[in-house]
């Protein structure tokens, strides 16, 4: 098991790499369960010996992903995402959805979701810098979400046009909550009429879904329309980011498979694996070199980490100041002079030794003309 210090080392160079990167935008949140970490450690525990009733021995962190691709469009109508009630009939096959290509993952279980959607701009802008392309962004609707993405897109350019689409699945996940509210359970009813309002909604349709839903819950009484009225307060305050008519007819994709995979391949098969339990450092070392391998940069990445691990064991911090440059040569005289003396050692030449008192005499009179310096010509004040 590699000790947390390796791993931090390794989760700020990939961090350098990312940055240093020449780079349809997704970003979701993931638990993580942590052993430590702030919260963890304000907690107060109400036993010595046990845990009170609702206390738990760990917190879960929340993780924030992030995933850009590039799709070709892939124009498409209503019925070809969701099946007509009833199912389909025919021999008609419907028209495939786009496909991702070149993939890049990121993620954070310590920074805020504002820096991981920035390194989503960063690589989005690095692969069309003249902002050329439509960009497609992918949500599920939080509005915490959709705030800090627009605020990104504003701070980086007038230029910068995005377009937000909340993923449909969402959507039909509220659907069914409501449908539950009209039908009995396990009712078959029930999937016809979600897909009804599912292909009203993919049609453009949505204030007629919401007025259709209203309509329909008249009837019920007040413990029993939560679901219903939860969907229309749901389709009322996001109707803008549910055009999914313009989508399907511009080929764009309105689903966040990428990004619900990621959260499976890249969280849950390490972090969430049973008894699992995190520090946060550790886990944000192991999330980012996991994205590294997901995003086939673990070669390049390995290369530019053993240089600074180098760097950091071996190389000096103040390499390339002047007192950086002076160290240098100093250590480069004092492994010359080793070099001769050894020499005159095994040989016992008179020149070798006038060559030891010479080399670095001259050395740093060159140094020091050079930098500006006190060219002083003793040999005493540079034999240290």
């Amino acid at each position: 098991m590699p000790s947390p210090e390796p791993l931090r080392d390794s989760d700020r160079d990939a961090v350098r790499l990312a940055c240093s990167r020449p780079a349809q935008r997704l970003s979701r949140g993931r638990g993580v369960v942590a052993a430590r970490g702030p919260a963890a450690a304000r907690a107060k525990r109400t036993f010595r010996t046990r845990l009170a009733a609702g206390q738990k021995s760990c917190r879960k962190r929340m993780a924030t992903l992030g995933a850009l691709y590039d799709a070709e469009p892939a124009p498409r109508r209503p019925h070809d995402v969701i099946a007509l009630p009833g199912g389909r009939a025919g021999e008609r096959r419907p028209r495939p959805g786009p496909h991702a290509n070149g993939k890049w993952l990121c993620g954070s279980v310590i920074n805020d979701p504002d820096e991981v959607i920035a390194a989503l701009f960063d690589q989005a802008e690095a692969r069309d810098p003249r902002h050329a392309r439509v960009w497609v962004v992918l949500v599920d609707g939080a509005h915490h979400q959709l705030d800090l993405i627009r605020a990104e897109a504003a701070r980086r350019s007038a230029a910068i046009t995005i377009t937000i689409v909340i993923d449909v699945i969402h959507v039909i996940e509220k659907l069914w909550a409501g449908a539950w509210c009209l039908h009995r359970p396990a009712d078959p009813g029930a999937e016809d009429w979600v897909a009804t309002h599912a292909l009203v909604l993919l049609a453009g349709h949505t204030r007629q879904v919401i007025t259709d839903l209203d309509s329909q819950a008249t009837h019920l009484p007040a413990d029993r329309r939560e679901g219903i009225d939860t969907c229309m307060r749901y389709l009322s305050e996001h109707a803008e980011f549910l055009r999914y008519d313009q989508a399907l007819a511009a080929g764009w994709p309105i689903a966040t498979g990428v990004i619900e995979g990621a959260c499976r391949h890249l969280i849950a098969d390490r972090l969430d694996i049973t008894g699992a339990r995190w520090g946060l450092a550790g886990a944000e070392a192991i999330l980012k070199l996991r994205a590294l391998v997901t995003n086939n940069d673990l070669s390049e990445y390995w290369r530019h980490h053993l240089g600074q691990e180098h760097q950091r064991v071996h190389g000096p911090r103040d390499a390339g100041t002047p007192e950086g440059v002076a160290r240098a040569w100093r250590t480069s005289i004092l492994m010359i002079k080793g070099d001769l003396r050894s020499s005159v050692r095994r040989t016992g030449g008179s020149s070798i030794r006038v060559i030891t008192r010479i080399l670095p005499l001259t050395t740093v009179i060159w140094h020091n003309d050079k930098t500006g310096q006190p060219t002083a010509r003793s040999r005493t004040a540079y034999d240290h």
